[in-house]
């Protein structure tokens, strides 16, 4: 059910204490991405770092400055439909650019030897393969939407900005988690194939299209907002993520690479394999 009262944190918007630590932060990572391809390009010249990554990190980290600072953090203060704009950057669209940006092959690139190693063996982990797998990315992602907009628990972030800080660091890890489960260039062994990436994608765009569906008509929702304001982030919630999505799986149709099969010796007769699935 729909309240029609404004956000309890009021519309005076974010001032500079609230600022200045996500735009110090946007920055230091800025500077540390930049500082590891200069790295990289230094050890191996010929080898170099793709400058498209390096242009889709920053892109990344633009849509995060975006979302953290004015004036869409002004307008997420006191309206719900700011809110889901800031929703849709730093849980979709930034977390997809990062991912693009390649950060842990750059990190392995330019680490020594024995601490490449130990990440290695840090992503091959058992936990860690746990939280790359699309279902598990996809449940922390966006199936949190229902516990976040169905639950008292938004309207509780609104009254602690330490819990909002947290929705936001959700939201983009998450979010990040998801890209990467999807289309991440970086290594993820417990990655399926590209048919079943796709149908998880499928699921998110269909909880994403319920969601915002329900959230529109008033259904269940515990969104102390307007019912204009209400309406509009579903509205928001519901092309925006389409378009992301969209984006999503265009990423994932260009980093997939057809696994290559090695050719039989001539003279050797060819056994075939079991079927791909």
């Amino acid at each position: 059910m729909h309240h029609d009262a404004h956000p309890v944190h009021g519309s005076a918007g974010p001032g500079l204490p609230e600022i200045l630590p996500p735009a110090l932060a946007v920055l230091a990572c800025a500077g540390g991405y930049l500082h590891l391809v200069h790295q990289a390009r230094s050890r191996n010249p010929a080898r170099g770092w793709n400058p498209w990554r390096t242009a889709g990190f920053l892109t990344g980290l633009v849509l995060l400055a975006v979302a953290l600072l004015p004036p869409v953090a002004s307008f997420a203060h006191g309206d719900f439909r700011g809110h889901m704009v800031q929703h849709m950057l730093i849980g979709m669209y930034a977390p997809l650019a990062l991912v693009l940006g390649a950060p842990v092959t750059l990190l392995l690139r330019t680490l020594p030897a024995p601490r490449a190693r130990r990440l290695t063996s840090l992503l091959h982990s058992r936990p860690a393969r746990f939280l790359a797998h699309p279902a598990v990315a996809l449940l922390l992602s966006t199936g949190s939407l229902a516990v976040l907009y169905f639950t008292p628990l938004y309207n509780a972030t609104l009254a602690h900005p330490g819990w909002h800080w947290l929705l936001h660091a959700h939201f983009l890890l998450s979010g990040c988690l998801f890209a990467h489960a999807i289309a991440g260039p970086d290594p993820a062994p417990s990655r399926p194939g590209v048919r079943t990436r796709l149908v998880y994608l499928g699921c998110a765009i269909a909880v994403h299209a319920t969601v915002s569906q329900l959230m529109y008509g008033g259904f269940g929702t515990h969104i102390h907002a307007p019912i204009p304001e209400v309406r509009g982030g579903a509205e928001i919630m519901y092309y925006g993520g389409d378009i992301a999505e969209l984006l999503l799986a265009a990423a994932l149709v260009a980093t997939w690479r057809p696994e290559r099969r090695p050719h039989p010796t001539p003279g050797t007769p060819h056994v075939p394999g079991p079927a791909r699935a």
